[in-house]
């Protein structure tokens, strides 16, 4: 979440701790060097990927289930624009 004031932005972030083995973290460092970011933001980047997937399924649901409503074909401009 960001907060605008003026011509300053403020992030508002949680740290988190996560577990890894030390050999694939120093791997996964040199990846994100060689990509020219950090290891931070490489996974702040795949979390915000993880999350949208969530939002990906839940919508790919809720049309499953609308499947079966049928829509009536798309009104004319001027039936949109009456009153």
């Amino acid at each position: 979440m960001s907060v605008h004031k003026g011509q300053c932005t403020l992030s508002l972030m949680k740290n988190i701790t996560l577990s890894a083995d030390a050999d694939l973290i120093e791997k996964a460092r040199a990846a994100a060097k060689s990509e020219n970011t950090t290891l931070n933001a490489a996974f702040r980047e795949w979390l915000e990927s993880y999350a949208r997937k969530e939002t990906v399924r839940a919508h790919r649901e809720l049309m499953e289930r609308l499947k079966h409503v049928k829509s009536n074909p798309p009104y004319t401009r001027e039936e949109m624009n009456e009153r």
